[in-house]
């Protein structure tokens, strides 16, 4: 007769110093170094064979029996199934989900592409689906979800940020569509989502673009009272016709003053890829107005020394924050009125409507840095119509100085 072996106790478990049998085919292995390892010991098709279960404590004693109990309910069940392959099948499984989960496909993505984006694109991207996404549908694999999953998704953005509902859509809209292409999903499930979410709103950036106003703003500038890199910034805004990450990532060495010029890289402007790819190399080129020439050389007195013209706040060694100027104008009293996008605007509306000024609309865009095209469907190069671009810059830096000092700004043609 087989010795009967008595079932551990928990105290037993804790101060074995070397194996020990708990009945059933189960033990726990004592390593040399110490470590408990529990073991099960069967037998398949006429052989034994051995199951790991797990390292004491982290699995229990009583853990450990109820897999011992598994295993043998699948022994009982069924002969030609072996206990020890079935856990491989599990753990192959575990690790394609954990491979394949929407986080890990996501990142993966982000990864390949971000490299071509704009560092704020590439940050937000990948922040809205570390706040909204990845702690809903982040760990389930990518080939089990579905749109309804998704939808529930937007539906709690849209609850409190209804067009940032439609970025994350489109987002993972592009994860899906990459995991088609790597063989981890059958297809984009976002494409069966239209018409769920609230309609975009068609918001522009706010701007100013009557001169009696103009002449405010910029009056309110002069008065502003803030730190003198984001004054300059300020001043500089309606002068150059820049988007504002391009004014604010402004570096030195891109100016020339004696020359009144500054040429920017076109691999630094916001661009499409198609046309950053068609012009790689190209600078676009910014003439300066005497008034603006003032504000850089007074600035490259304090910031000069620096890589940056206008450096942020805390470190040199980065340009300044993407909110300084907009923080500003809402000190000033423009929230919800005008935005540092907005100069463009405001430059783009008044210099085509007031009559003075009433500058041809393809000299305005290319200063704008628009695709402008000839009529062979080639693009402008930076020297392209340079003279009227140079004679439009300093008449708009003095129509803003005219405007300052008259008690009645020039009425819009329109408006007229």
């Amino acid at each position: 007769m087989p010795k009967r072996i008595l079932p551990l106790s928990d105290k037993q478990v804790i101060n074995a110093k070397a194996t020990v049998f708990d009945g059933g085919g189960l033990y726990l292995l004592v390593t040399p170094k110490g470590s408990k390892l529990w073991r099960f010991k069967y037998r398949y098709a006429g052989k034994g064979k051995l199951l790991a279960f797990g390292s004491y404590p982290e699995v229990s004693l009583a853990d450990a029996r109820q897999r011992r109990e598994d295993a043998r309910k699948l022994l009982a069940k069924d002969k030609s199934i072996d206990p020890g392959e079935v856990r491989k099948a599990e753990k192959a499984s575990l690790v394609a989900n954990t491979e394949n989960a929407f986080e890990v496909v996501a990142r993966e993505w982000h990864n390949k592409f971000s490299p071509t984006w704009s560092e704020s694109h590439a940050y937000w991207v990948l922040r809205r689906l570390e706040q909204y996404v990845f702690p809903a549908i982040g760990s389930r694999p990518i080939a089990d979800l579905r749109g309804q999953d998704v939808l529930k998704v937007l539906l709690r953005i849209e609850e409190v940020a209804p067009e940032t509902a439609h970025r994350v859509k489109f987002v993972i809209g592009q994860v899906f569509r990459y995991a088609v292409g790597s063989g981890r999903a059958e297809r984009d499930w976002t494409a069966d989502l239209k018409g769920q979410l609230q309609p975009r709103s068609q918001k522009h950036h706010p701007a100013i673009t009557d001169p009696d106003d103009v002449a405010g703003l910029i009056r309110a500038i002069d008065a502003f009272n803030g730190t003198y890199t984001v004054k300059c910034a300020l001043k500089l805004s309606p002068l150059v016709f820049l988007r504002p990450g391009e004014l604010r990532k402004a570096e030195w060495s891109e100016f020339d003053l004696d020359a009144a010029e500054w040429n920017i890289p076109i691999e630094r402007m916001k661009l499409k890829k198609r046309i950053k790819e068609e012009r790689k190399g190209e600078k676009h080129l910014v003439p300066l107005a005497k008034q603006a020439v003032a504000i850089l050389t007074e600035l490259q007195a304090l910031t000069g020394s620096g890589k940056f013209v206008f450096p942020g706040a805390r470190t040199t060694q980065k340009p300044m924050s993407n909110m300084a100027i907009n923080a500003a104008l809402a000190r000033m009293g423009y929230k919800g009125e005008m935005t540092a996008h907005g100069f463009r605007a405001t430059a783009r509306t008044v210099l085509d409507d007031v009559e003075e000024l009433s500058f041809s609309p393809d000299i305005i865009e290319h200063q704008l840095a628009h695709a402008v095209r000839d009529v062979n469907g080639r693009a402008y190069n930076r020297t392209t119509k340079l003279p009227q671009r140079r004679k439009m810059m300093q008449r708009w830096a003095d129509y803003l100085d005219e405007l300052k000092t008259d008690a009645k700004a020039t009425p819009l043609l329109k408006a007229a």
